[in-house]
C-alpha cells in the first residue's frame, strides 16, 4: 500500500506541475487555473463510481484531493 500511495502522491506532484506550467504560460493564470480547477471538480461531481458501497465517500477525497492540488497554486473557492 505504501508503493502504492507513493506513486500516487508523484502523479499529483507531476500533475501539479504540469498544471503550473500551462497556467504561466497562458496570458491570464489565474483564470486559467480558476476554470481549470473548475471543470475538474465538474468531472469528479459527475463521475459515475460503480462497485464500491460507499461512493459518496471516494467522491468526497476526490474532491479534497483536487482542492489539495489546486491550494498548492491557488486558494480553493468557497463553492
Amino acid at each position: 500500500m505504501d508503493e502504492l500511495n507513493g506513486k500516487m502522491l508523484a502523479c499529483q506532484i507531476l500533475i501539479t506541475g504540469l498544471i503550473a506550467r500551462v497556467a504561466n504560460e497562458s496570458r491570464d493564470p489565474l483564470r486559467f487555473l480558476t476554470d481549470f480547477r473548475d471543470e475538474i471538480r465538474a468531472v469528479v461531481k459527475g463521475i459515475n463510481i460503480a462497485g464500491i458501497e460507499h461512493s459518496d465517500r471516494v467522491r468526497f477525497v476526490a474532491q479534497q484531493t483536487v482542492d489539495e492540488l489546486f491550494s498548492l497554486m491557488k486558494p480553493p473557492s468557497g463553492d
